[in-house]
C-alpha cells in the first residue's frame, strides 16, 4: 500500500466548494476532490482502522464519474482491500452500480428498499445500509441477516429500540453486522451482544464519522474491534454533513 499523500487536505476553499466553508465543518469532512478523500483514507489505514468513502457530488456533477474516478483512484492507492464504496442506488444508474460493484472497492448499497431490492440479486456479495428508524427496518434485517448490514441508528428513544431490536437480529446470524452509531451507550450494547454471541472481533465492525469521537474510534480499534471510517468527500459534502450535524443535535 502507498503511504498517505501529504499536503492533499487544502481543498476547502471557495474556489473548490462555490462557497466558504465554516471551520468546524472543515473536520467532518474530507474535501470536495478525490484527492482529497484519498489522502484521508490513506491516514484512517495506517493508523489501523477501515474507511467507508462517502462521495456526495455537487450539483450538476457527473455523478457516475466522480464515484469511478474515486474508485479508481483508492484501488491506484492500494486502498481498495481497506474501504467500501457507499453507492446509493437511487441516484446512479443500473449499469453505473453494477460496474462499481465488479471493479472494486467493495460496494454498500444505499437508497430505498425498492432501489436496493432491485440491484440485490445482481450483486450479492455488496453490503447494503438499513437505517433503523426507517418501517420495516427489523424485516429487511431478518432478510439480509446473511449478508454484510449496515446499521444505521436513529434520533430517540423509539429509534434506540429499534436499532437494538435490529442489531439483535444481525448479531445472531450468519451475515457480518456493522453498527453505524457514535452514541457510547449502544456501542456498549453492541458489543455486549457480539459477546453474547459468540462473535469474534473480526465478523462485525464499529461504523463511526469521520471527525466525530476520534478518541473513541481509536479505543475500540487499540481494543482490537475492526471500526471503519464513514468520510463524506465531493461538492455536495459539507451541506449534507451540515444537515446530519443539525439532525444529532
Amino acid at each position: 500500500m502507498q503511504a498517505p499523500l501529504p499536503g492533499l487536505r487544502t481543498g476547502h476553499t471557495p474556489a473548490h466548494y462555490g462557497f466558504d466553508v465554516p471551520v468546524l465543518l472543515r473536520r467532518f469532512v474530507a474535501g470536495p476532490r478525490v484527492d482529497d478523500v484519498v489522502g484521508v483514507a490513506g491516514e484512517l489505514v495506517t493508523e489501523g482502522r477501515l474507511v467507508a468513502l462517502e462521495p456526495v457530488p455537487g450539483r450538476g456533477d457527473d455523478a457516475a464519474a466522480e464515484f469511478a474516478a474515486l474508485a479508481a483512484r483508492v484501488r491506484t492507492a492500494g486502498l481498495a482491500p481497506s474501504c467500501e464504496l457507499t453507492v446509493p442506488v437511487d441516484h446512479l444508474s443500473r449499469d453505473a452500480v453494477l460496474d462499481l460493484a465488479r471493479s472494486g472497492p467493495a460496494v454498500v448499497l444505499a437508497g430505498t428498499p425498492v432501489g436496493v431490492a432491485a440491484l440485490g440479486a445482481d450483486v450479492p456479495d455488496a453490503g447494503v445500509v438499513v437505517p433503523a428508524r426507517e418501517p420495516g427496518a427489523e424485516g429487511r434485517c431478518r432478510e439480509l441477516a446473511g449478508r454484510h448490514v449496515r446499521l444505521v441508528a436513529g434520533r430517540g428513544a423509539d429509534a434506540d429500540l429499534a436499532f437494538v431490536r435490529c442489531l439483535n437480529v444481525l448479531m445472531a446470524a450468519d451475515g457480518r453486522p456493522a453498527v453505524a452509531t457514535s452514541d457510547l451507550r449502544l456501542i456498549a450494547i453492541a458489543g455486549e451482544r457480539a459477546a453474547w454471541n459468540g462473535r469474534s472481533p473480526d465478523s462485525w465492525e464499529h461504523v463511526m464519522p469521520y471527525g466525530v469521537r476520534t478518541a473513541e474510534q481509536r479505543r475500540l480499534a487499540a481494543a482490537g474491534l475492526t471500526v471503519r471510517v464513514a468520510v463524506p468527500s465531493g461538492r455536495g459534502a459539507v451541506v449534507a454533513t451540515a444537515r446530519t450535524l443539525v439532525g444529532r443535535a
